[in-house]
């Protein structure tokens, strides 16, 4: 498997170079698959494919504070991103492992690899809670979700590791789908930093997937172009953003 650290300029640039990667792979292209990282310098809001702004985000608290309301190809819950929050975006052909066959089949064993792995890394027991949260000591830092083709799909999701949590309240409401696990908890009591520097969980993850081999500026040229187009058409568009 390959590993990429991209960051985009924007936020919709960031979330275009996810959708490009996973049609370059399912075009033929990186055939063992491929693990990205990136982490927006701005903050941003990103719906899951399925949410509504209006029941999930404080608006008007988005609209004066200039914060930016996008929607992702994945479903899923909606989350704040920004600076503290790494995102990974593992890339995997549907071949790699029988349990990828379905939806909750493919939750159960990426997430467990993952929790796992930096159970391991970590010294500290990381659990699979929900949906597809990862929880450190009843707190959730990892939420994730899945897009499928028929030959590869994308996995991925975000690591609370240094981010400024008091702003999760200020833009998004109390989500419309909950874990029982979450109970009546508000965001600052239900979400926490899992505290590990950006480097060494991409260490980790890496590791995980046996990322060992970088992606070759050559090869981004595809891609880059498909997302570049993306981030115009589709994830700058009203009528994608505000599309449910």
């Amino acid at each position: 498997m390959k590993y990429l650290h991209q960051i985009q300029d924007t936020p919709e640039a960031n979330l275009a170079l996810d959708e490009a990667l996973l049609d370059w792979a399912e075009s033929g292209n990186c055939p063992d698959g491929l693990i990205r990282f990136w982490e927006s310098p701005q903050y941003f809001v990103v719906l899951g494919f399925s949410n509504r702004a209006a029941t999930e985000t404080i608006g008007d608290h988005c609209l004066r504070d200039g914060i930016p309301v996008l929607r992702r190809i994945s479903g899923g819950g909606t989350v704040l991103q920004g600076p503290g929050c790494l995102n990974y975006h593992l890339v995997l052909p549907v071949s790699f492992h029988p349990d990828l066959s379905s939806v909750t089949s493919t939750n159960r064993f990426i997430m467990e690899r993952i929790a796992r792995n930096l159970s391991e890394e970590t010294g500290r027991l990381v659990t699979v809670e929900g949906y597809t949260d990862l929880v450190h000591q009843g707190r959730k830092f990892s939420g994730n979700a899945q897009r499928r083709k028929r030959h590869f799909l994308a996995f991925h999701g975000t690591i609370l590791y240094n981010f400024n949590l008091s702003l999760i309240d200020r833009y998004l409401q109390f989500p419309s789908l909950i874990p029982d696990y979450r109970g009546s908890r508000p965001h600052l009591d239900f979400v926490g930093n899992f505290g590990e520097e950006a480097g060494d969980l991409i260490r980790i993850l890496r590791k995980c997937w046996e990322a060992a081999e970088a992606l070759q500026p050559r090869e981004l040229a595809a891609p880059l172009a498909m997302a570049e187009d993306l981030a115009h058409s589709k994830y700058a568009s009203d009528s994608w953003n505000n599309r449910v």
